[in-house]
Order: C-alpha cells, then sequence, then structure tokens
C-alpha cells in the first residue's frame, strides 16, 4: 500500500467555544482542524496576532491548521456595493497575514445572502438519529409566507406548493419563529441575529444582479485577491452551493462541472483553486462526481466528503456517509489516485462533513453548529478512513 496516497484526515473546529474538543479531535484520530476565526467581522482584516492565537491553540494537541473554513466573502464585495472596495484590501491582507504565519489553504464561498440552507436541522431518520434535512415544499412555505418574495410562487411545482401551504397552516406562532430562525440565522460559527427586515434589506442588493453579472462580480473578486494569495504562498479553494441549485430568486453560479470549469478559468492560478464538497455536489443527480474529481483534478485543493439521499419530489437529507445518493467508493478511488499524483506540499486533506446527531450526542444540548456533532462524524470519519484504506490497499501501487 502507497501510504503517501492517503489523505490527511482532519476535522473541522468552530474554535474555543465549540463543544467538540480539541482533545476530541484528537482522540477521533485527526492529524489537523479546518476552524477560522468566527470572531472577526467579515470584511475585517485577521491580524496576525489573532491567527498566532489559534495556532497556539492547536499546537498543545499536535494538530494543524490545514485549512481556514472560511475567510467570509462580504455581501458588500458580492454586489460590489458599500464598503467593498475596503473589505476586498483586507481580504488581501488577511490572505497575506495567514500566508506568513504558514497556513496555506483558505476556503470560501460566492453563495449570495445565505451560506448553505436546510429546512431541518434535526430531522429524525428510522434509526432515531437526527440530519439535516431539504424540502423545497418548506422552504416554499418560507418564501410564500414569510418572506413574502413577489414571484415566488412560480419557481415551485403545484404540489410542492399545496404541501407548502399544508406545512404553514400546520405550524403555530412559535412554530414559525422557530421555522424563520432556523432558515435564517445558520451562518458557520456565528450568530449574526439575522431577521426577516434584516434579510429582505440582504436581499435587495441583489436587485439587477443575474447569473452573468454576478459571475462577473466573482471575476472581479478573483482578479483582486488571487495574486495577494500567490504572493502568500496561499491556495483558495472556493465551496460549491449548497444546495447546488438556484434558490430565492438568486444566481448560483458554483454549483456544476461547468461552473467549475469558468471559475478556474476566469483567473488561471494554482492559487485558483476548488473545494470538493461531495455532500453539496451530490444534491444535484447531474453531477457526476468521480468523473469530476477526473477532470477537475488538477483544480481540487481539499476535499468534504459526506452523500445526501436524494427523493423523488425534490428533497434531500444527509445520509450516512457512505450511503445515499453520491458513489463515495468511486469518488474515493478518483481522489486517491490524484492524490498520489501530487508532490508532499500538495497532498489532499478531507475532512467527514456534516454527521448525524446519535448516541450521547443525542442527550446533549443542541450543538449551535448543526451537522457538526462529534459522534456522527467520527462514525463517518472510520467509515472514509477503511475505505480509503481498502481501496489503497487493494490498488497497491497502481495508486
Amino acid at each position: 500500500m502507497n501510504k503517501d496516497a492517503l489523505l490527511k484526515e482532519c476535522f473541522r473546529w468552530y474554535g474555543p467555544n465549540d463543544p467538540v474538543t480539541l482533545q476530541d479531535i484528537v482522540q477521533c484520530g485527526c492529524a489537523g482542524v479546518y476552524t477560522s476565526l468566527h470572531h472577526i467581522p467579515y470584511g475585517e482584516v485577521w491580524p496576525r496576532e489573532e491567527i498566532r492565537k489559534r495556532l497556539d491553540q492547536l499546537a498543545p494537541y499536535g494538530l494543524e491548521w490545514t485549512a481556514v473554513e472560511s475567510v467570509p466573502v462580504s455581501e458588500a464585495i458580492r454586489t460590489r456595493t458599500g464598503d467593498f472596495e475596503r473589505h476586498l484590501e483586507n481580504y488581501r491582507q488577511t490572505l497575506e497575514n495567514l500566508g506568513a504565519e504558514g497556513v496555506k489553504v483558505v476556503i470560501y464561498n460566492f453563495m449570495p445572502a445565505l451560506d448553505w440552507v436546510r429546512t431541518d436541522l434535526a430531522y429524525k431518520l428510522p434509526d432515531g438519529s437526527q440530519c439535516l434535512f431539504f424540502d423545497p415544499a418548506k422552504f416554499a412555505a418560507f418564501e410564500i409566507y414569510l418572506l413574502k418574495r413577489p414571484g415566488a410562487e412560480k419557481d415551485y411545482t403545484a404540489a410542492q406548493l399545496e404541501k407548502a401551504k399544508k406545512f404553514f397552516d400546520s405550524l403555530d406562532e412559535a412554530g414559525r419563529a422557530a421555522f424563520e430562525k432556523a432558515i435564517l440565522d445558520v451562518f458557520p460559527g456565528v450568530k449574526m441575529g439575522v431577521n426577516m427586515e434584516k434579510f429582505r434589506a440582504m436581499l435587495a442588493k441583489y436587485d439587477g444582479i443575474d447569473e452573468k453579472k454576478l459571475r462577473e462580480h466573482y471575476r472581479l473578486f478573483l482578479e483582486a485577491v488571487v495574486p495577494s494569495a500567490e504572493k502568500a504562498g496561499v491556495r483558495l479553494a472556493v465551496h460549491p452551493d449548497d444546495p447546488p441549485f438556484p434558490i430565492l430568486g438568486l444566481a448560483r453560479i458554483a454549483s456544476t462541472e461547468s461552473d467549475f470549469k469558468q471559475i478556474c478559468e476566469m483567473v488561471p492560478s494554482p492559487s485558483n483553486g476548488i473545494c470538493f464538497c461531495t455532500g453539496s455536489l451530490s444534491a444535484r443527480a447531474s453531477n457526476d462526481l468521480p468523473g469530476m474529481v477526473k477532470r477537475l483534478g488538477t483544480h481540487i485543493v481539499c476535499v468534504h466528503l459526506r452523500s445526501v439521499q436524494r427523493n423523488p419530489d425534490g428533497s434531500f437529507f444527509e445520509a450516512n456517509h457512505l450511503e445515499g445518493s453520491a458513489n463515495l467508493p468511486a469518488v474515493m478511488t478518483e481522489v486517491l489516485k490524484l492524490n498520489a499524483t501530487r508532490d508532499a506540499a500538495h497532498k489532499l486533506s478531507v475532512r467527514p462533513d456534516h454527521g448525524h446527531r446519535i448516541l450521547d450526542d443525542l442527550k446533549k444540548p443542541a450543538n449551535p453548529n448543526p451537522g457538526y456533532d462529534c459522534l456522527g462524524r467520527m462514525k463517518g470519519l472510520a467509515e472514509l478512513r477503511g475505505l480509503q484504506i481498502g481501496i489503497a490497499f487493494t490498488m497497491g501501487e497502481s495508486l
């Protein structure tokens, strides 16, 4: 078995307030973490002393800061409004500061308005475990009855609209408030206190920004920051849209293989790459995940592995890591082949993405970071570890 072809195993860590501790992560067998400085507001510079503090927190546990997840792209940058020029300069400085401290991979996304979207944060599966779930009918209820977005009805089928009304009518006032909060306030690692009024104001900034214009804004962002990433020796890795299809009447431009080819061609550079997230991408049936690894391989910087189970009604839930609609064995095979071609400085790392809430985690207070309880991710990591070792052993030197 070619051990050099194996992926570096990591966990996402939300910082000192994360209920999953660094000791827990070490006991899961991880070599590093994907983490961020969530206490620094979007658009502001990450000072070198703050970066060093995070590195100092990891050092006693022997953990590497393998990837930044994420340095957020502010709404001002995406819409090119307000203070966007200052935010771009701050982004450039942050990349240079990270590179100077030896942190060389930075994940980000270009999703308008919201980050990832789910309609249920604790969907109960038949075995009693809980997972994240997206139901387009419930999201229709949010758009039509809470957000009241003009024209939203046109984006849904008659069956979905009927189901949306029944669902909304079943909620009392407290249920509606909880449903609204679950959709609006799930920005990773931070509670931004986004309410409906603030969210409508966010959406209003996208008036007139269609897919073509959003791609142009993205190109301008890359042109502004990639040279600084190159100078700092940092590789940028765009995370796919989640879910990978249009929502809220807004464009999505990082959802398909074609999207990623366009992104990498906008500003060709080793510093302009992809975070290959199978969980996000598998929610779209047309995405050929193993083929995408083959064809986008040189641009892939890091990997998130999980799977979703797509349902005929357009809904999906986050399945066990090796189950669901994604062919994880085929994906892992291609990822390991890709990793075997990399030099030591560019080897791939992996983290198990959103896990199920299982066992003792079900008895604890709800994790403020939905999908990131310890035990479900530890189970997923163990499955992925066995999968990659088994594939590597079987393929041997052919890797």
